[in-house]
Protein backbone atom coordinates (compact mmCIF):
# COMPACT_ATOMS: atom_id res chain seq x y z
CA UNK A 1 0.00 0.00 0.00
CA UNK A 2 1.13 3.29 -1.21
CA UNK A 3 1.97 6.45 1.23
CA UNK A 4 -1.03 7.61 2.29
CA UNK A 5 -0.20 11.36 2.41
CA UNK A 6 0.75 11.24 -1.09
CA UNK A 7 -2.08 9.07 -2.17
CA UNK A 8 -4.21 11.75 -0.56
CA UNK A 9 -2.68 14.40 -2.52
CA UNK A 10 -3.24 12.63 -6.11
CA UNK A 11 -6.66 12.10 -4.94
CA UNK A 12 -7.41 15.73 -4.07
CA UNK A 13 -5.22 16.63 -7.81
CA UNK A 14 -7.97 14.67 -9.13
CA UNK A 15 -10.98 16.27 -7.60
CA UNK A 16 -12.03 13.07 -5.55
CA UNK A 17 -11.27 14.74 -1.96
CA UNK A 18 -14.77 16.04 -0.47
CA UNK A 19 -12.63 17.55 2.22
CA UNK A 20 -14.94 17.87 5.27
CA UNK A 21 -12.76 14.77 7.19
CA UNK A 22 -9.43 16.25 7.95
CA UNK A 23 -7.09 14.31 5.95
CA UNK A 24 -5.37 12.77 9.00
CA UNK A 25 -8.70 10.54 9.74
CA UNK A 26 -8.28 9.30 6.25
CA UNK A 27 -6.50 5.74 7.08
CA UNK A 28 -6.19 3.99 3.43
CA UNK A 29 -7.11 4.74 0.20
CA UNK A 30 -5.59 2.60 -2.44
CA UNK A 31 -6.19 -0.96 -1.17
CA UNK A 32 -6.80 -3.34 -4.00
CA UNK A 33 -9.99 -4.82 -5.50
CA UNK A 34 -11.46 -8.17 -6.79
CA UNK A 35 -12.00 -8.55 -10.34
CA UNK A 36 -15.34 -7.37 -12.02
CA UNK A 37 -15.19 -10.96 -12.87
CA UNK A 38 -14.93 -12.28 -9.80
CA UNK A 39 -17.31 -10.16 -8.63
CA UNK A 40 -19.96 -11.16 -11.06
CA UNK A 41 -19.76 -14.50 -9.90
CA UNK A 42 -20.65 -13.93 -6.55
CA UNK A 43 -24.11 -12.10 -7.86
CA UNK A 44 -24.23 -14.77 -10.23
CA UNK A 45 -24.61 -18.06 -7.01
CA UNK A 46 -28.08 -18.01 -6.51
CA UNK A 47 -28.83 -18.31 -2.62
CA UNK A 48 -25.19 -15.30 -2.16
CA UNK A 49 -25.20 -14.57 1.42
CA UNK A 50 -26.12 -18.42 2.45
CA UNK A 51 -23.38 -20.08 0.49
CA UNK A 52 -21.06 -17.65 1.58
CA UNK A 53 -21.58 -18.00 5.30
CA UNK A 54 -21.08 -21.64 5.22
CA UNK A 55 -17.54 -21.60 3.95
CA UNK A 56 -17.22 -18.43 6.57
CA UNK A 57 -17.60 -21.48 8.77
CA UNK A 58 -15.11 -23.85 7.09
CA UNK A 59 -12.32 -21.56 7.33
CA UNK A 60 -13.51 -20.09 10.82
CA UNK A 61 -13.99 -17.08 10.08
CA UNK A 62 -16.43 -14.81 11.98
CA UNK A 63 -18.30 -12.81 8.68
CA UNK A 64 -22.26 -13.61 8.65
CA UNK A 65 -24.84 -11.09 9.65
CA UNK A 66 -28.07 -11.97 10.21
CA UNK A 67 -30.67 -10.55 8.45
CA UNK A 68 -33.26 -9.70 11.34
CA UNK A 69 -30.42 -7.42 12.70
CA UNK A 70 -29.67 -5.21 9.67
CA UNK A 71 -32.45 -6.01 6.49
CA UNK A 72 -32.43 -4.38 3.34
CA UNK A 73 -34.61 -1.39 2.55
CA UNK A 74 -35.57 -3.22 -0.67
CA UNK A 75 -36.22 -6.82 -1.10
CA UNK A 76 -34.78 -8.91 -3.60
CA UNK A 77 -31.66 -6.30 -3.37
CA UNK A 78 -28.47 -8.20 -3.98
CA UNK A 79 -24.47 -6.56 -4.05
CA UNK A 80 -21.38 -7.42 -3.74
CA UNK A 81 -18.13 -5.48 -3.63
CA UNK A 82 -15.15 -3.79 -1.88
CA UNK A 83 -15.72 -2.46 1.38
CA UNK A 84 -15.11 1.15 1.74
CA UNK A 85 -15.56 2.39 5.80
CA UNK A 86 -16.78 5.11 7.24
CA UNK A 87 -16.98 5.59 11.51
CA UNK A 88 -19.08 7.81 13.35
CA UNK A 89 -19.33 8.70 16.46
CA UNK A 90 -22.04 11.02 18.29
CA UNK A 91 -21.01 14.51 18.97
CA UNK A 92 -21.09 15.64 23.22
CA UNK A 93 -23.39 19.16 22.29
CA UNK A 94 -27.22 18.51 21.76
CA UNK A 95 -28.03 19.47 18.06
CA UNK A 96 -29.54 22.81 18.98
CA UNK A 97 -26.25 24.09 20.40
CA UNK A 98 -24.65 22.66 17.69
CA UNK A 99 -26.84 24.64 15.46
CA UNK A 100 -26.96 27.67 17.75
CA UNK A 101 -23.29 28.12 17.86
CA UNK A 102 -23.33 27.39 14.55
CA UNK A 103 -20.74 24.55 14.43
CA UNK A 104 -19.25 22.67 11.36
CA UNK A 105 -21.17 20.05 10.16
CA UNK A 106 -19.24 16.97 11.10
CA UNK A 107 -20.46 14.28 9.07
CA UNK A 108 -19.79 12.81 5.74
CA UNK A 109 -20.77 9.51 3.88
CA UNK A 110 -19.15 11.74 0.76
CA UNK A 111 -16.00 11.53 1.82
CA UNK A 112 -15.92 7.91 1.08
CA UNK A 113 -18.13 8.06 -2.42
CA UNK A 114 -15.49 10.05 -3.96
CA UNK A 115 -12.87 7.72 -2.73
CA UNK A 116 -14.43 4.81 -3.52
CA UNK A 117 -14.11 2.86 -6.95
CA UNK A 118 -17.21 1.38 -8.91
CA UNK A 119 -18.44 -1.61 -7.19
CA UNK A 120 -17.23 -0.93 -3.83
CA UNK A 121 -19.80 -0.66 -0.90
CA UNK A 122 -19.83 1.51 1.70
CA UNK A 123 -19.70 0.65 5.24
CA UNK A 124 -20.78 2.84 8.12
CA UNK A 125 -20.09 2.57 11.33
CA UNK A 126 -22.37 4.01 14.19
CA UNK A 127 -22.59 1.54 16.90
CA UNK A 128 -26.03 0.32 16.16
CA UNK A 129 -27.47 3.82 17.14
CA UNK A 130 -30.70 4.67 15.17
CA UNK A 131 -31.63 7.64 17.10
CA UNK A 132 -29.62 10.08 14.27
CA UNK A 133 -29.40 9.06 10.59
CA UNK A 134 -25.52 8.43 9.23
CA UNK A 135 -26.97 8.86 5.27
CA UNK A 136 -30.12 9.78 3.45
CA UNK A 137 -31.41 10.24 -0.38
CA UNK A 138 -28.50 12.81 -1.62
CA UNK A 139 -25.85 10.86 -0.53
CA UNK A 140 -27.40 7.70 -1.80
CA UNK A 141 -27.76 9.38 -4.89
CA UNK A 142 -23.73 10.64 -5.25
CA UNK A 143 -22.87 6.77 -4.31
CA UNK A 144 -25.25 5.59 -6.86
CA UNK A 145 -23.53 8.21 -9.34
CA UNK A 146 -19.91 7.30 -8.49
CA UNK A 147 -20.80 3.14 -8.50
CA UNK A 148 -20.92 1.99 -5.55
CA UNK A 149 -23.02 -1.42 -5.27
CA UNK A 150 -24.82 -0.13 -2.12
CA UNK A 151 -24.27 0.48 1.80
CA UNK A 152 -24.30 -1.50 5.02
CA UNK A 153 -24.93 1.21 7.76
CA UNK A 154 -24.41 -0.23 11.47
CA UNK A 155 -27.27 2.44 12.46
CA UNK A 156 -30.09 4.50 10.76
CA UNK A 157 -30.84 6.18 7.70
CA UNK A 158 -33.57 8.29 5.80
CA UNK A 159 -35.58 9.60 3.40
CA UNK A 160 -36.28 5.76 3.01
CA UNK A 161 -38.90 6.61 -0.07
CA UNK A 162 -36.23 8.66 -1.88
CA UNK A 163 -33.54 5.93 -1.52
CA UNK A 164 -36.07 3.24 -2.64
CA UNK A 165 -37.08 5.13 -5.42
CA UNK A 166 -33.33 5.71 -5.99
CA UNK A 167 -33.36 2.00 -6.02
CA UNK A 168 -29.97 2.16 -4.08
CA UNK A 169 -29.09 -0.87 -1.95
CA UNK A 170 -29.13 -0.23 1.69
CA UNK A 171 -29.07 -2.69 4.69
CA UNK A 172 -29.57 -0.86 8.53
CA UNK A 173 -31.00 -0.72 11.72
CA UNK A 174 -34.02 1.16 10.58
CA UNK A 175 -34.53 4.28 9.80
CA UNK A 176 -35.10 8.04 11.64
CA UNK A 177 -36.58 11.08 10.74
CA UNK A 178 -33.54 12.74 12.87
CA UNK A 179 -30.59 13.97 11.13
CA UNK A 180 -27.22 13.43 11.57
CA UNK A 181 -26.02 17.16 11.30
CA UNK A 182 -24.80 18.19 14.78
CA UNK A 183 -25.45 15.08 16.53
CA UNK A 184 -22.71 12.63 14.56
CA UNK A 185 -19.13 12.86 13.58
CA UNK A 186 -17.01 11.30 10.80
CA UNK A 187 -14.42 10.26 12.76
CA UNK A 188 -12.33 7.97 10.66
CA UNK A 189 -12.13 6.76 7.24
CA UNK A 190 -10.99 3.59 5.97
CA UNK A 191 -10.09 1.79 8.96
CA UNK A 192 -11.25 -1.01 10.91
CA UNK A 193 -14.74 -0.84 12.12
CA UNK A 194 -17.83 -3.65 13.19
CA UNK A 195 -20.97 -3.67 11.80
CA UNK A 196 -23.03 -6.28 14.73
CA UNK A 197 -19.61 -7.32 15.99
CA UNK A 198 -18.16 -8.53 12.70
CA UNK A 199 -15.08 -6.58 12.44
CA UNK A 200 -14.82 -4.74 8.76
CA UNK A 201 -11.66 -3.55 7.20
CA UNK A 202 -11.20 -1.49 3.81
CA UNK A 203 -10.44 -4.16 1.14
CA UNK A 204 -12.45 -6.57 2.72
CA UNK A 205 -15.38 -8.07 0.10
CA UNK A 206 -18.78 -7.65 1.23
CA UNK A 207 -21.85 -9.87 -0.08
CA UNK A 208 -25.78 -9.01 0.85
CA UNK A 209 -28.70 -10.28 0.14
CA UNK A 210 -32.62 -10.84 1.39
CA UNK A 211 -30.86 -13.29 4.20
CA UNK A 212 -28.19 -11.31 5.19
CA UNK A 213 -24.68 -9.57 4.74
CA UNK A 214 -21.25 -11.30 4.44
CA UNK A 215 -17.59 -9.92 5.00
CA UNK A 216 -15.32 -12.14 3.32
CA UNK A 217 -11.25 -11.73 3.80
CA UNK A 218 -9.63 -10.33 0.89
CA UNK A 219 -7.32 -13.52 0.67
CA UNK A 220 -10.17 -15.71 0.23
CA UNK A 221 -12.20 -14.15 -1.99
CA UNK A 222 -11.37 -16.35 -5.20
CA UNK A 223 -11.13 -19.63 -2.36
CA UNK A 224 -14.70 -19.22 -1.16
CA UNK A 225 -16.02 -18.12 -4.45
CA UNK A 226 -15.17 -21.51 -6.37
CA UNK A 227 -16.38 -23.35 -3.64
CA UNK A 228 -19.71 -21.44 -3.21
CA UNK A 229 -20.05 -22.34 -6.77
CA UNK A 230 -19.28 -25.99 -6.49
CA UNK A 231 -21.41 -26.30 -3.18
CA UNK A 232 -24.64 -24.72 -5.44
CA UNK A 233 -23.38 -27.22 -7.79
CA UNK A 234 -24.38 -30.09 -5.78
CA UNK A 235 -26.74 -28.63 -4.13
CA UNK A 236 -28.61 -28.56 -8.00
CA UNK A 237 -28.06 -31.84 -8.66
CA UNK A 238 -29.68 -33.33 -5.09
CA UNK A 239 -33.12 -31.09 -5.81
CA UNK A 240 -33.11 -32.84 -9.11
CA UNK A 241 -33.12 -36.09 -7.16
CA UNK A 242 -35.57 -34.82 -4.93
CA UNK A 243 -37.99 -33.89 -7.43
CA UNK A 244 -37.83 -36.70 -10.01
CA UNK A 245 -38.23 -38.62 -6.60
CA UNK A 246 -35.21 -40.89 -6.94
CA UNK A 247 -34.83 -43.53 -4.53
CA UNK A 248 -33.10 -42.76 -1.23
CA UNK A 249 -29.99 -44.77 -2.05
CA UNK A 250 -29.31 -42.16 -4.58
CA UNK A 251 -30.33 -39.22 -2.73
CA UNK A 252 -27.98 -39.66 0.31
CA UNK A 253 -24.85 -39.02 -0.87
CA UNK A 254 -25.81 -35.47 -1.18
CA UNK A 255 -27.16 -34.88 1.93
CA UNK A 256 -24.97 -32.53 3.55
CA UNK A 257 -22.27 -33.88 1.82
CA UNK A 258 -20.42 -30.56 2.36
CA UNK A 259 -19.97 -31.30 5.62
CA UNK A 260 -18.31 -34.69 5.30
Amino acid sequence: MSNVAEVYDNYDQAGRIWGEVPRERVKALDFPRVSEEIRQGYLNLKDLSTGVSDCLDKYGICGAIAQAHLPGLIPGKRIAGTAVTLRNIPERKTPTQGGFDKDPIKMSSRECHYVAEPGDVLCVDFGGDVEASNMGGQSCLVGQTQGLSGAIVHGAVRDVNTIRDLGFPVWCKGGTPKTGKYRMEAIEVNGPITIHNIVVYPGDFIVADDSGICVIPPHLVETILAETQENEASEARGRDLIVSKAPLAELKPHFRARYK
